[in-house]
């Protein structure tokens, strides 16, 4: 173990809307108990107050101020970096979103490449059994078969898309509000109740959506649940085009047939009125939702597909659907992180960072 003790410098997320947090002030607690020098950059959106680290001993540092930390600090955070052109210099842990030919894969990391930095891509962090050491899976897949819902709800009463979505301080609450709108909806127009497929329930992300519709009151049987052996069979699946709602939870690490396609969709008998990609492959040339182009947003949560037969169809494709549960979301999250973080000071022998170093310099050799 090195005697230098590790700094780390929690940057302020710059997405619109992102919420979450790679630290809280929990773990960021337990790092500084730990011999860490931790430090936060104050943060207008972040779901934990600034005080609330300031309180943990943690010293507070300006916004968007990572870029002119000393080298040595570990630059800390979750989503992708703001696109511009000036080299990293640090070594930067977050989601970078650039190792599956996603586009603009190559500016993101000549950046890195250009700085002499490095990213320890979080992604890609895996235990011993290569099961990823931290995941905000659940939670995904919790928020987006709740806004699932929702808009299958809206779409019932109105022709217009669905409106902004509102994160959310606790699960509790987010349920109460999606069981009203299917409860009102159903009450009002006298539709049935939706049948819902998952793929991918098995994993973490599926588990969560499982865990939303059966928490809102959804019957058993109305909950499809699908994963590897359901799917082997390959794709286009006409049982996602009878059913109401189509939740994608899968992991893809490869190409496979799409589930679905504009022809398969472009029928009278199709009942599919909401498609939820909470994978949100959008940029991916394998993505098996091959019906959509953009990712859409909290503020504008569907971008409708466009076809000639059946009801209308709409998809959500929002790539950080756990902030709609931010402090639930980053308390799992990071307490799921930190037993890696811990081992940072050693991170030239530690496996989970030296794979995720060669995993950086395997893509990086490939520019």
């Amino acid at each position: 173990m090195s005697s230098a003790p590790v700094t780390l410098h929690l940057r302020a997320e710059s997405k619109p809307l992102e919420h979450r947090s790679a630290l809280t002030p929990t773990t960021a607690k337990q790092l500084i108990d730990a011999g860490f020098n931790v430090i936060v950059e104050r943060s207008t959106q972040r779901v934990f107050d600034d005080a609330e680290f300031e309180a943990i001993g943690a010293p507070l540092v300006d916004e968007f101020s990572w870029p002119s930390a000393p080298k040595d600090h570990l630059i800390i955070g979750l989503k992708e970096l703001p696109e511009e052109s000036f080299p990293l210099v640090h070594e930067h842990i977050q989601f970078a979103h650039c190792y599956k030919n996603q586009g603009g894969w190559k500016d993101v990391l000549s950046r890195y490449h250009n700085g002499n930095g490095t990213l320890y891509d979080i992604e890609f962090l895996t235990d011993d059994k290569g099961r990823r050491v931290a995941a905000f899976g659940f939670h995904a897949g919790f928020a987006g078969a709740a806004i699932g819902l929702l808009n299958w709800a809206w779409q019932l009463e109105h022709e217009q898309p669905l409106t902004e979505v509102e994160w959310y301080p606790n699960e509790t609450a987010l349920v109460e509000d999606v069981k009203k709108a299917v409860e009102s909806a159903v009450s009002r127009t006298g539709a049935k109740l939706p049948s819902v497929l998952v793929i991918g329930a098995l994993g973490r992300c599926g588990s969560g959506a499982v865990d939303l519709l059966r928490k809102v009151g959804l019957p058993e049987e109305n909950i499809i649940k699908w994963d590897m052996a359901e799917t082997a069979k390959g794709g286009p699946f006409e049982e996602i085009v009878q059913s109401d709602i189509f939740i994608n939870c899968i992991y893809l690490s490869m190409q496979i047939p799409p589930f679905v396609t504009m022809d398969t969709l472009n029928t009278r008998e199709r009942k599919l009125s909401v498609i939820v990609d909470v994978s949100a492959d959008t940029t991916n040339p394998f993505n098996p939702v091959p019906v959509y182009t953009v990712a859409t947003t909290f503020k504008e949560p569907t971008v409708p597909v466009e076809l000639e037969n059946g009801p209308k169809l709409s998809v959500i494709s929002i790539d950080h659907l756990p902030s709609m549960l931010p402090r639930e979301a980053s308390e799992a999250f990071s307490a799921a992180l930190l037993p890696s973080i811990l081992e940072l000071p050693d991170r030239e022998n530690a496996r989970v960072w030296t794979e995720a170093k060669d995993l950086y310099k395997k893509h990086v050799a490939r520019l």
